[in-house]
C-alpha cells in the first residue's frame, strides 16, 4: 500500500487485512512498554490545515507507539497562513525528509493532489479532505462494529449482512461517504437517514437505501446506528428550522433509543452535539461504543502507518 487516500478502492481482502493488523496493533495497548520499533527512524508529518484535536492526536499517539517521530504542523500561524502553496509546503517536508504524511485540508482532493504530484516522496494518508473522504474513521468505525458483534473470532471477518443505518447530515460529512464504501465493501447493509436537505442531490451511484424517518428506521431494528455531527461550521444555509426541530425528528433522543434491539450499537465519530444529535442517555450507555471508536482509532492508525512506512511501499 502506498498511499490511504479514500476507502473507495480498498478492495475487501485488503479492508480486511488492515483491520487484521489493526488487532496486533490492539495487543500493543495491553503490554507494559505499548511502543514497537517498527518505524524507528522513520518520521511522520501530521500536516493539518482544519483544526482537529482528536484526530491529530490520534495519528501523534500511533507514530509514537510505532516508534518514528512526530512533526506536527498547523496552517495556522505558519507560513500558509502567509500565502505558502500546498506545493511549497510539500517540497518544505520533502526537504526534511518526511517517510509519511498525514494531511488534513478543508479542499476535497487535496491528498490525492499532494499524492500523485510527485513533489513529495512519502506515504499520504488521507484525514479528511473538505466533505469528500475519512478513510482512517470510517476503518476504525468498521474495527468497532467487527469487534462488538464478533469479539476475539474477529480476525479474516467482513460485516457480511449486518445493517447499518447512519443519521443526520450526509451532505456534509465525509464520514458518511467513507463509512458507505467501506461497509458495503465488508458485506454491510447502509442505509442514510437524514432530512431531504442534508442529503447529496444525486445519491443515484451510491449503493444505499435512503430514508426520511428516523422512527421507521428504528423500527427496522439496525443492527447499528450511527449519528453525525451537524457541520454547523460547513453551512452557509438554514438547511432545518432550527436545533429543536431538528432534535425532534431527526435526533436520537431517550424514547427512540430504548426502542432499539438490545443488541443494537450506537456510534457517533465525535465530537458529539449532546442534545441535538443525541442524547446523554444514548451517547453514555453500554450500548454505546463513541469511547471505543477512540481507543480503537489509535491501532487503526497503527496499522494504516505500517502499511504504508514499513519496508517497500507498492501502489494500491
Amino acid at each position: 500500500m502506498k498511499h490511504l487516500l479514500s476507502t473507495k478502492g480498498l478492495g475487501r481482502a485488503e479492508a480486511i487485512g488492515l483491520l487484521d493488523i489493526a488487532e496486533d496493533m490492539a495487543d500493543v495497548a495491553n503490554r507494559e512498554v505499548k511502543k514497537l520499533p517498527t518505524l524507528r527512524g522513520k518520521t511522520v508529518v501530521n500536516l493539518f490545515f482544519e483544526d482537529s484535536t482528536r484526530t491529530r492526536i490520534s495519528f501523534e499517539a500511533a507514530a509514537k507507539r510505532l516508534s518514528a517521530d512526530v512533526i506536527n504542523f498547523s496552517a495556522k500561524g505558519s507560513s500558509v497562513s502567509k500565502g505558502e502553496s500546498l506545493k511549497d509546503t510539500a517540497q518544505t517536508l520533502a526537504a526534511m525528509g518526511a517517510d509519511g504524511v498525514v494531511i488534513r485540508h478543508p479542499a476535497s482532493g487535496a491528498p490525492e493532489v499532494l499524492a500523485a504530484s510527485g513533489w513529495i516522496d512519502a506515504g499520504i494518508i488521507n484525514a479528511g479532505d473538505g466533505t469528500h473522504e475519512h478513510p482512517t474513521q470510517a476503518l476504525l468505525d468498521a474495527f468497532t462494529i467487527r469487534r462488538r458483534l464478533h469479539g476475539t473470532a474477529s480476525r479474516g471477518t467482513g460485516l457480511d449482512g449486518v445493517r447499518v443505518t447512519i443519521v443526520g447530515d450526509v451532505l456534509h460529512s465525509r464520514v458518511a461517504r467513507s463509512n458507505l464504501w467501506l461497509l458495503t465493501t465488508l458485506g454491510a447493509e447502509v442505509t442514510f437517514v437524514a432530512p431531504p436537505t442534508l442529503l447529496p442531490m444525486d445519491m443515484s451511484g451510491w449503493p444505499a437505501a435512503v430514508g426520511f424517518d428516523l422512527d421507521a428506521a428504528i423500527a427496522a431494528k439496525p443492527d447499528v446506528i450511527m449519528m453525525l455531527r451537524i457541520q454547523a461550521e460547513r453551512m452557509n444555509a438554514a438547511f432545518f428550522p432550527n436545533s429543536r426541530e431538528y432534535s425532534r425528528r431527526w435526533g436520537l433522543d431517550d424514547v427512540r433509543f430504548a426502542r432499539l434491539a438490545p443488541a443494537s450499537i450506537v456510534m457517533h465519530p465525535g465530537p458529539m452535539n449532546r442534545g441535538l444529535e443525541i442524547s446523554s442517555e444514548a451517547a453514555d450507555s453500554a450500548a454505546s461504543t463513541v469511547l471505543e471508536q477512540v481507543a480503537n482509532g489509535v491501532s487503526v492508525r497503527m496499522a494504516a502507518l505500517y502499511l504504508l512506512m514499513s519496508g517497500d511501499r507498492e501502489d494500491s
